[in-house]
């Protein structure tokens, strides 16, 4: 396409540069401009943004920016993270993305092949060796421009995402939203509002610690290892200033017995993370908890509420069914973008990798709130 030109996102330049980039306390214009176009974006999502880079920073990740600008602006991008998981060894990671142009094909396959030649190039540079790109597009099927990548099943390692969800379509009225939910999901509603269960918003020093309280709780119940306290505080601070997250709570009797991380982003309201304790189930209270977060997501303009988080299909034994029968009751549509993909520049450092990262086929995803 003419006029595509490549730069970095940050720091502003006539050629892309891939210097890593730390937390800033005020967003540059580069990061402003990005920010506005990932969120304008449906076909990717938080994860391009800025300050979950901020927040990925503070977990030991680096970071380099890829962006295209057309006549009109910027056309597409990435943010790349880096880790090192051993000291002379990373892979990059471009989560929610690389974001290309869905309404025309020939421009996403050049703005998708400038991306992996400046990785490549970046990967030249590296002091250490690079085992993978891996990628995590919101794509419902695979273009026929990407070859080359292995789909990595999920669970594999702990540096991957969800890749099958649900979400709730928050256009319709909510009577509407309520009347496509099964029948018992509707009637667990019910139940907790006439057992007065109440929901609360609370992102004070008081909320963190309830949230970390019942985290922990879900948790020693699943058999999975919590996040220490400081990763949530971290990631509710730094996404504090452009106010895209909040956490609810489900009460019963002053008690609080459920609760639910959720980013706002774009046209998605994501439930990110959650819990529940294990009393008092019989007052159903995640339902009205999962309910109450659409009415709000919907009056902020939020079109979609993304449950985050569901077993692939046709995988009746996988680790995650108890929870998705549980979102299935909210009705909405399955969501299955394809598989996260690596791309290999070294075997025998990527072999490394996946001996050293590989999960138990047990694991459990963190978010419950059964």
């Amino acid at each position: 396409m003419p006029g595509l030109v490549a730069s970095s996102c940050p720091p502003p330049s006539e050629e892309l540069t891939s210097a890593p980039v730390s937390p800033i306390p005020a967003l540059s214009d580069n990061w402003k401009a990005w920010n506005e176009f990932v969120e304008a974006t449906p076909e990717t999502g938080f994860m391009q943004s800025s300050w979950w880079v901020d927040f990925r920073n503070t977990c030991g990740f680096e970071n380099f920016g890829i962006t295209l600008k057309g006549e009109n602006g910027i056309a597409g991008g990435a943010v790349v993270l880096k880790f090192w998981y051993a000291e002379d060894s990373c892979f990059y990671y471009i989560q929610d993305g690389p974001v290309l142009p869905c309404d025309d094909p020939l421009v996403a396959e050049e703005i998708f092949g400038v991306i992996l030649n400046e990785t490549e190039e970046r990967r030249e540079t590296e002091p250490g060796t690079v085992s993978h790109l891996r990628i995590e597009p919101r794509w419902l099927s695979l273009p026929s421009f990407v070859s080359g990548f292995r789909p990595v099943p999920p669970l594999a390692d702990p540096y991957l995402e969800a890749r099958d969800t649900r979400c709730i379509n928050l256009r319709s009225s909510e009577d509407a939203i309520l009347a496509q939910m099964k029948p018992k999901g509707r009637y667990n509603i019910h139940v907790a509002r006439k057992h007065g269960v109440s929901i609360t918003e609370d992102t004070s020093e008081r909320g963190l610690a309830d949230f970390q309280t019942i985290h922990e709780e879900t948790a020693v119940r699943q058999g999975i290892q919590a996040k220490p306290c400081d990763y949530f505080q971290t990631l509710v601070s730094v996404f504090a200033p452009s106010r895209h997250r909040s956490l609810f709570f489900a009460e019963y009797q002053g008690v609080r017995i459920a609760t639910a991380l959720v980013v706002y982003f774009g046209s998605r309201a994501t439930y990110f993370f959650g819990g529940s304790r294990d009393i008092h189930r019989h007052v159903m209270a995640p339902y009205l908890l999962h309910f109450e977060i659409m009415r709000k997501a919907k009056a902020l303009g939020h079109q979609w509420y993304d449950l985050w988080g569901i077993a692939p299909a046709n995988q009746p034994d996988h680790p995650w069914q108890s929870f998705t029968a549980f979102k299935a009751k909210f009705g909405g549509e399955e969501v299955h973008l394809v598989p996260t993909l690596d791309y290999v520049y070294d075997d025998a450092a990527y072999d490394r990798y996946v001996a050293q990262e590989k999960r138990p086929s047990t694991a459990v995803v963190e978010s419950d709130a059964t």
